[in-house]
């Protein structure tokens, strides 16, 4: 059993990649090194407010929106401000690792001073691997995301549960939907979340249309038997249509996921799906507004949650697509008296 470990031990041991930090060797942070690291992570070299002031005045936004910024400033500030000047109030994760806390709070700091929210902090890679150092270590990179997202005051830590499959890491298998899987993935939210205990942010498992969870009631499920107040529901909708009845009505499949989750949503992606026809399913990721996805609905049950959660454009090829992507959402919140 791994002992729980510091988050100073996380800061000591974490090497900055792509916006979170990743252990460098597996059997870093496995033990304490003195009684003073052996409790698990509440210790920083700053401390933590209990009651954080919000990064974005919530009060006067019924939306906030955000998604990715090309060629983006790496400086705290530039970079904060070159998404509010795109008009967006949430973002991804910033370039800055766990190991540099200065400059994580810089970031924090340009962050409440410019009325943008961190949304999420994303960990991609595989907690099911078939190699076993390999899952081991991706468990740890999960812990570092986790404790950065905390740092940042970030809405979540995400990443998918895993995948059994042995040649794509989020691919498709048979054991992906079974109780072995639902198993593991309850296992290993509680230790992540056991090892950093988050104060400010929650983890959270992105759903996969072919993978636990794929629907609010496996959503619902794993939230009970994690039994963590600090996981939390990373919602995409577009994920979760895996069959046609799902593709033809997303107004009702936006109210399930929102009538059975919807307090625990922290973060939201947004994308559009289109049913390119060949000899059996094929449903593709395209611009929103050039699908079947019901925005107007999606994000008026986004603007009646108390917890604001963000809502942020992936996936999409270029800065021209995304500026798309966000006239057509601002043209969804316009008509329907949403403030962005």
């Amino acid at each position: 059993m791994n002992t729980p470990i510091s988050r100073r031990q996380l800061l000591q041991a974490g090497t900055a990649f792509g916006g979170f930090s990743l252990l460098s060797s597996l059997a870093q942070a496995q033990e304490p090194t003195s009684t003073d690291t052996a409790t698990p992570a509440t210790t920083t070299t700053e401390p933590i407010p209990s009651t954080p002031p919000p990064t974005a005045d919530v009060q006067n936004v019924d939306i906030l929106l955000g998604g990715p910024v090309f060629d983006a400033p790496s400086d705290p500030e530039g970079w904060v401000q070159a998404h509010r000047k795109l008009g967006y109030r949430a973002a991804f994760g910033p370039p800055v690792g766990i190991d540099d806390l200065p400059r994580v709070r810089a970031f924090e700091d340009a962050c409440r001073k410019y009325g943008l929210t961190i949304a999420e902090v994303g960990v991609w890679n595989n907690l099911m691997d078939a190699d076993a150092v390999r899952a081991a270590e991706n468990m740890k990179a999960m812990e570092h995301g986790l404790a950065l997202a905390d740092e940042l005051n970030a809405r979540c830590c995400v990443n998918i549960a895993g995948s059994y499959n042995k040649d794509l890491w989020f691919g498709p298998s048979a054991k992906n939907l079974s109780k072995e899987f639902f198993d593991r993935t309850v296992e290993n939210a509680r230790k992540i979340i056991d090892a950093v205990q988050p104060k400010r942010t929650k983890l959270g498992w992105e759903i996969v249309g072919w993978s636990i969870p794929s629907s609010a009631d496996q959503y619902s499920e794993l939230i009970k038997a994690i039994d963590r107040p600090a996981f939390g529901v990373h919602l995409d909708p577009a994920n979760a249509v895996n069959r046609p009845e799902l593709f033809y009505d997303t107004t009702a499949l936006l109210g399930e996921l929102f009538d059975k989750l919807g307090p625990q949503i922290v973060s939201c992606h947004a994308k559009d799906l289109q049913w390119i026809v060949e000899m059996n399913l094929h449903f593709v990721e395209v611009e929103c507004g050039k699908g079947v996805m019901d925005f107007a609905t999606y994000l008026k049950r986004v603007a009646s949650l108390p917890q604001h959660p963000p809502v942020m454009f992936e996936h999409m090829p270029d800065a021209a697509t995304y500026d798309r992507c966000r006239e057509h959402l601002l043209k969804v919140c316009a008509e329907n008296g949403l403030r962005v």
